[in-house]
């Protein structure tokens, strides 16, 4: 897997056309390194995390910068990436992985840099992709990017996000994927920010349930490793424990190690 990664990152200096490939493999990546090491307590699993940080955010660089070319590091040295402007890699959900995969790694820089990119461009970059999304999944970026920037309109926005994303109105999503999945970091969130303690670790046992049940509804599902940890999930938790909101569920959907920030400065990232 490690060499496959290395390849895709190695694909994405040639064409935009190698993002989508990249971005699911550092992503394949992390989850396998999670199934093998769930407290996050090993080297290799901090790795594949900041190579799925490094590989989403460097799409959004690619994305908003000027000129034919844009420096990003990734992995061991700074690469020269083909400028992409708006593409099917830069989508809504592409966007929202990439800010978790910084707050999983502490990197608020990175996190104000994804903010500053516009909705528009998410829009944008799903036409040119041709595949529809909700529409509170907009409400949802936006909403990330007010509460992080310090902009006003957050809580309507917020508010927006939760009423857009009931399955009465999100009709393009799976409704099982909706609500298990997809609502679950955006209810996580709504407890950080009103500090609810006790609010917050109820609806994280919950989340965890329902990744847990969606996972392992059949055969197909339990073998994929894409449901060994819920980034979404995993990130609200980061910033409450940085928030000094107490975390009281221990879970091997959720790596103590990448929670309590224990490798974060390990190695150069930027």
């Amino acid at each position: 897997m490690v060499d496959s990664v290395r390849d895709e990152i190695e694909y994405m200096e040639h064409s935009p056309i190698n993002f989508g490939g990249a971005m699911n493999t550092v992503e394949l990546n992390f989850n396998a390194q999670c199934l093998l090491d769930p407290p996050g307590g090993g080297i290799d699993t901090w790795e594949a995390a900041v190579w799925a940080m490094q590989v989403h955010s460097a799409v959004f660089e690619s994305a908003t910068a000027s000129g034919e070319s844009v420096e990003c590091r990734i992995g061991e040295k700074v690469r020269r990436l083909p400028v992409s402007g708006p593409s099917s890699a830069a989508s809504a959900a592409g966007w929202v992985s990439a800010f978790w995969y910084a707050v999983i790694c502490r990197e608020q820089e990175r996190m104000t840099r994804l903010c500053e990119v516009p909705i528009e461009l998410l829009r944008e970059s799903e036409r040119i992709g041709e595949f529809e999304i909700d529409e509170y999944a907009y409400h949802w970026v936006d909403a990330l990017q007010r509460y992080w920037l310090r902009r006003p309109g957050f809580v309507e926005t917020l508010t927006e996000a939760i009423d857009l994303s009931h399955p009465d109105v999100a009709t393009v999503a799976d409704p099982e994927a909706l609500n298990k999945l997809l609502y679950q970091p955006i209810n996580l969130f709504y407890r950080f920010v009103t500090h609810n303690v006790d609010g917050f670790n109820d609806a994280l046992v919950d989340a965890l349930e329902a990744h847990k049940s969606y996972w392992t509804a059949d055969e197909d599902r339990a073998k994929s490793t894409s449901g060994n940890v819920p980034i979404g999930v995993l990130a609200v938790a980061c910033l409450a424990y940085d928030g000094e909101i107490p975390i009281r569920v221990r879970s091997d959907y959720l790596p103590i190690k990448l929670l309590d920030r224990a490798w974060v400065g390990e190695f150069p990232t930027v």
